[in-house]
């Protein structure tokens, strides 16, 4: 597996893979939450317009560094990292793997990726968020295995 910054011709590789990588996580998020509450932010179980839009938006934001993991010529997972100077933060903002390639360790490899480069870009910190959901729970793990800590937070709706 190789991990190369993004061209242009990644996004619809990328699109799709984080749409289906995400399907179970918006399942167990609506299953998890008030169903009010779901549908003011996903009417119409629209998150799929939704994360398709942010990605691409990330993909193109001239303020975020975007990675892609290739594995046999295909596009099977990516990640995306915002520095923050004025704090001395990396953030990851969004990362995501083909289902077919997940638990084969390039959530992993991204993630450790990721945080090398910002060590390397002057930040002394990471952060990454993500739901507290079961659907997140793999995500968690990952984020645990490569050192990141949990800040309890509470967020009530």
């Amino acid at each position: 597996m190789q991990i190369k910054p993004y061209a242009s011709h990644h996004r619809d590789a990328i699109v799709r893979l984080s749409l289906r990588a995400w399907t179970p996580v918006f399942d167990s998020i609506q299953s998890s939450m008030d169903t009010d509450v779901y549908q003011a932010f996903y009417p119409d179980n629209n998150w799929r317009v939704k994360q398709q839009k942010a990605v691409e938006n990330v993909c193109a934001a001239s303020d975020t560094n975007v990675w892609v993991a290739i594995e046999d010529d295909a596009t099977v997972g990516f990640i995306a990292v915002k520095l923050h100077s004025e704090d001395s933060m990396g953030e990851i903002y969004m990362v995501a793997v083909e289902p077919d390639w997940q638990g084969h360790g390039i959530g992993t490899a991204l993630m450790e990726f990721a945080l090398t480069w910002m060590k390397e870009a002057g930040m002394s910190i990471a952060m990454v968020d993500t739901g507290g959901d079961p659907g997140h729970a793999p995500a968690r793990h990952t984020y645990e295995k490569v050192g990141f800590g949990l800040l309890p937070i509470a967020r009530y709706f």
